[in-house]
């Protein structure tokens, strides 16, 4: 096979140099890596942008998504020859149906509803962010505090009708491609328990929890979540 190549898809609340880390670490590792914007506007249309950052590769992509992240890859694999197979970070794997609101609350311990401020849009729908004073005890608890309140002045809204959103297709990705799952035990925006569940119902390669990491475990655990993709990469080729 032709060499992998990596897309990361940032998750809600967040942006693309959440990946900073893992970019470094794998490529340390030679491996061909990059992250395309997410705009949290939709699923469908998010998928749609990330489907073309796919195409734009010209070979065999490896999708990797962190939370909100999740459900768009799940989304931009469909119907896709390009990609080989999925890395879900502390990330939502729907199924058709299935939304990444309905998923945290179907299992009990997230806070993040306590934290999300609201910003109306002229279409009617809202902008969401967490609050910045509280986005680090909530977002990424195990990652260095100055870090942490750098994360929470640059992230992105999401807009709350991508949250709702149910996933689109009848089959998702996961279904017919290969999945690896990584999350922290101390995660306050999806239940552990949640993301074990979608985890073992994907049919999950391997699935790595880091004790009580947070949300942000990319960030925290950078090299962790680059040996899984290694790992990933490897059994693929």
């Amino acid at each position: 096979m032709t060499e992998i190549t990596v897309v990361l898809v940032h998750g809600a609340f967040a942006e693309s140099s959440t990946w900073s880390g893992v970019i470094r670490a794998l490529q340390k590792r030679g491996v061909s890596a990059f992250a395309t914007p997410n705009p949290l506007r939709s699923v469908t249309t998010d998928a749609a942008n990330v489907r073309s950052a796919v195409e734009s590769v010209g070979g065999p992509v490896l999708l990797v998504g962190h939370s909100y992240g999740g459900a768009v890859i799940t989304e931009a694999a469909v119907g896709s020859d390009a990609v080989k197979g999925l890395v879900y970070v502390a990330a939502f794997a729907p199924d058709q149906g299935e939304t990444a609101l309905g998923l945290t609350g179907q299992f009990e311990g997230s806070t993040l509803g306590d934290t999300v401020r609201a910003y109306p849009l002229e279409d009617g729908t809202n902008d969401l962010v967490v609050d910045r004073e509280l986005f680090p005890n909530q977002f990424a608890a195990d990652v260095d505090i100055e870090d942490a309140r750098i994360a929470a002045a640059t992230q992105r809204p999401i807009r709350d009708f991508a949250l709702g959103e149910a996933q689109p297709s009848v089959t998702p990705a996961w279904k017919r491609l290969p999945s690896w799952f990584m999350f922290g035990t101390g995660d306050k925006n999806i239940p552990a328990e949640g993301l074990r569940f979608m985890a073992d119902r994907a049919g999950s390669k391997k699935t790595v929890e880091i004790d009580g990491a947070s949300h942000s475990v990319m960030v925290s655990n950078p090299e962790a979540v680059a040996d899984l993709i290694g790992e990933a990469i490897a059994e693929l080729g």
